[in-house]
């Protein structure tokens, strides 16, 4: 195994799903807050799941997410 291939593949994945989890969420909370269904002072439960099904990995992270 080439560690550093495995740890710059990693660093990769995990750029791409901040990046476009970030623009996700953006894009959700200005959706809600146009239609109403947000105040804009919420805070709000978030979880995210990394599978890697090869590996029989499955890690649930729980966090918040505040709009004031």
């Amino acid at each position: 195994m080439n560690d550093e291939a495995l740890n710059m593949s990693i660093r990769k994945f995990l750029k791409t799903v901040g990046v476009n989890s970030q623009l996700a969420i953006e894009k959700a909370v200005r959706k809600a807050l146009e239609d109403g269904k947000l105040k804009g002072s919420e805070t709000m439960p978030a979880q995210m799941t990394l599978t890697v099904g090869t590996l029989d990995l499955n890690v649930k992270f729980d966090g918040e997410l505040r709009l004031d």
